[in-house]
C-alpha cells in the first residue's frame, strides 16, 4: 500500500505535467488581447475589454475544456466556420478582471511562458492594474492604456484616436 507521502509526491508530480503542459499549450495557442470600443455609456466614452484566449479546432477541444478545469474559471465557445476549413473553432475565455486578476495573472507570474507572448503578458497584466486603479475611467488614462495595447501582439492596428 503506497503511503501518503508517496500519493501526494505523485499528485505533485502530475500538477507540475499539467503546469508545464499549460504553459506550453499557451505560449503556442494563447492569447492575451485587450479590445478598445466607442462606447458613449462610459465615463471615457471607450470601453476597455480585457481577454485571455486559447483556440483550437473542433477534434482538440478537449484540450480546451482541460484547461477550463483547471483555472475554474472562464467559458467555452465555439466559432462556426463556413468558409473552406473542415472544423469549427473552438476558443476557451477568460473575461471577468477578477478572474483575470485573480487566477489566470498570478498563475503566468507564477509559471512565466517561454516565447515572445510573456512580453504580450506583462503588458497586459500592466493594464488590468491601471484599470483596478480605475485609470481607464478617465481619458488620460484609456491614452495610457492605448500606448500599451498599440505595443502587444504586433499586428497593424489602426489608430484609436
Amino acid at each position: 500500500m503506497p503511503s501518503k507521502n508517496s500519493s501526494s509526491r505523485g499528485n505533485q508530480q502530475e500538477r507540475l505535467k499539467i503546469i508545464g503542459w499549460i504553459v506550453g499549450f499557451v505560449d503556442g495557442e494563447g492569447c492575451f488581447t485587450i479590445s478598445l470600443h466607442k462606447n458613449p455609456t462610459t465615463s471615457s466614452g471607450w470601453q476597455i475589454m480585457p481577454e485571455f484566449i486559447v483556440t483550437q479546432g473542433e477534434k482538440s477541444k478537449q484540450a480546451l475544456k482541460v484547461m477550463k478545469n483547471f483555472f475554474g474559471c472562464g467559458s467555452l465557445f465555439v466559432n462556426r466556420r463556413d468558409d473552406n476549413h473542415k472544423e469549427d473553432l473552438y476558443r476557451y475565455c477568460v473575461r471577468s478582471q477578477k478572474e483575470l486578476r485573480e487566477i489566470i495573472i498570478p498563475f503566468f507570474k507564477q509559471y512565466p511562458l517561454k516565447t515572445s507572448k510573456r512580453n504580450d503578458f506583462e503588458k497586459f497584466s500592466q493594464v488590468l492594474s491601471l484599470m483596478e486603479n480605475s485609470e481607464h475611467l478617465h481619458l488620460e488614462g484609456v491614452r495610457k492604456i492605448i500606448e500599451i495595447i498599440e505595443t502587444m501582439n504586433t499586428r497593424k492596428r489602426r489608430p484609436f484616436f
